[in-house]
């Protein structure tokens, strides 16, 4: 039989029937795979140029890791590849971290969460310098249930300033912020279609809580912002027609603020929820569904694609990474865990609600000591009500301060951050109380950015399973060093991997005999 052939094209390459040879030519993505039988029919091999012969059963195209997500995805974003580095609250998602995002063309947010007002806006202009020529970077809005004011002072930073993209994330209700950010800029295209300024991706766990970002703003919001002059009448006219985000990023197990769902089963479900919210609301263009929680590792992110997922966002996995802005001490107590070293302790800023969130437990005493002071403030209505044996414990082994000094600290930071806090815990004791054990939540965090050595069995670090599953994948590779761990190469590794995986499950289909390396794809440095 004759093979039809094209200048340039590769040569003719004999097909491999083994499974370790099958595995080694699979890795070639980037080629076209063909499946082919033996002669005499009894073995499924494949071929990966022009087959000299012998019957072709399938074909696959080549396979790029561009093409893993929804390519709308890509297009609506400028950006070359579906993927994500999410906001690591306190700035650990620094400015350099969101920088490096952008010039390789993927999409990156600053961590502004947890931060002074002044930390957000000098990260917010130094960002819109840097990137004046780029609309592929972000900046975190978070819900602050406790400061409502700052919630908005950021949103209108963020939409003053031009930031191209906002990531809200730990929403439970819609706020006047969040809305802000969502329906200002919007106009029409001279063909009608509506054109949105800011792009919104809103981070959700549940499902009721993506139904409100997947409807448009409600009037009374909008209306409130028309009143006070934040928003014209044809912005929130125009509100009234789109989502609230175009792009709904489904967490599920995560570091820090998680319901700790599993993404095989939350996905599908805000799926659905999608596809009839749009059906009702007659959008005229697709809202794309974003991944996040427990990708650590090449196989998770292909399963998070197979599910159906336009991007993925990593974030706790990039703690590690060199532009983190984390200190040493904690990167390496990141690099030492495992998937079962994590543990869910009280939220510095929903500590009232009872909110938690997921933290490193392996070498530090946080969870625990967290927990201790929550205990605390459910089961007595002020410090001076807490037993005496229980107060001296909590001053000696968690605070290392009296109560009456810690006050006087956080007195400090609120007279600078929001007098208020102040007035209403001078009226309020369990206030004051919950503001004092606030304290030590809110300075544990900042003990693991900045390296406090006394402190060390005290570090809050955020995490999840996820980053005992990436050293596990990377142990043995360049990436286990952690000079290595840029986060550009973080992501490149985990989007070629996930690509071999898919190819490696796509030929599982047919039949064809793999090795189980198949599946697997180590680090290595790429370009």
């Amino acid at each position: 039989m004759s093979v039809l052939t094209v200048p340039g094209a590769p040569a003719a390459s004999p097909p491999v029937f083994s499974p370790e040879e099958i595995t080694a030519r699979a890795r070639q993505i980037r080629r076209p795979v063909h499946v082919v039988s033996a002669p005499d029919g009894r073995e499924l091999g494949i071929a990966t140029g022009p087959v000299p012969g012998g019957p072709v059963l399938g074909t696959l195209p080549p396979l790029y890791p561009e093409w893993l997500g929804g390519r709308t995805f890509c297009e609506a974003h400028g950006v070359r590849f579906p993927y994500v580095a999410g906001e690591m609250a306190n700035g650990i998602a620094t400015t350099r971290m969101v920088a490096a995002m952008a010039r390789a063309e993927m999409l990156g947010f600053f961590g502004a969460g947890g931060l002074a007002y002044p930390e957000v806006e000098r990260a917010v202009h130094a960002l819109a310098r840097e990137l004046a020529s780029r609309h592929n970077w972000g900046v975190n809005l978070i819900h602050s249930p406790a400061e409502p004011e700052l919630e908005f002072r950021v949103a209108e930073l963020l939409v003053g300033a031009g930031v191209p993209r906002i990531s809200a994330s730990a929403f439970m209700e819609l706020t006047p912020a969040v809305v802000l950010c969502s329906a200002h800029g919007l106009r029409r295209d001279p063909d009608g279609s509506i054109v949105r300024r800011t792009r919104l991706l809103a981070k959700v766990s549940r499902p009721e809580v993506a139904e409100r970002f997947l409807s448009p703003a409600p009037p009374v919001l909008l209306d409130q912002l028309v009143a006070r002059g934040r928003l014209t009448r044809q912005e929130a006219d125009l509100a009234a027609l789109v989502p609230v985000a175009e792009d709904i990023t489904v967490e599920a197990d995560s570091g820090g603020h998680t319901d700790n769902r599993p993404l095989q089963a939350l996905l599908p479900r805000i799926a659905v929820l999608r596809d009839t919210l749009c059906r009702r609301f007659a959008y005229p263009r697709p809202v794309r569904l974003g991944a996040a929680g427990g990708l650590g590792t090449p196989d998770a992110v292909a399963a998070a694609f197979a599910l159906g997922a336009s991007y993925v966002v990593i974030g706790s996995v990039n703690q590690t990474a060199t532009e983190a802005g984390l200190s040493d001490e904690a990167k390496t107590m990141l690099c030492d865990a495992d998937i079962s070293d994590v543990a869910m302790a009280p939220a510095a800023d929903m500590f009232e609600l009872g909110v938690k969130l997921q933290v490193l437990s392996r070498g530090t005493m946080f969870a625990q000591r967290a927990a201790r002071l929550h205990s605390a403030y459910r089961a007595h209505g002020s410090l001076e009500e807490i037993p005496a044996a229980l107060r001296a414990s909590i001053e000696r082994d968690v605070l290392r301060a009296p109560f009456d000094e810690v006050w006087q600290y956080t007195r400090a930071f609120w007279a600078q951050r929001d007098p208020a806090e102040i007035t209403r815990a001078e009226t309020d004791p369990k206030h004051r109380m919950a503001l004092v054990f606030r304290w030590y939540l809110g300075n544990s965090s900042q003990w693991a950015i900045t390296g406090e050595a006394s402190r060390r069995t005290d570090y809050q670090i955020w995490c999840g399973p996820a980053m005992g599953a990436f050293n596990r994948w990377v142990a043995g590779s360049f990436l286990a060093a952690p000079a290595n761990r840029s986060v550009v190469q973080i992501a490149l590794n985990l989007l070629e991997g996930a690509a071999v995986v898919t190819r490696a499950h796509q030929l599982r289909t047919y039949g064809v005999p793999l090795t189980a390396e198949a599946f697997s794809c180590p680090p290595r440095e790429l370009a």
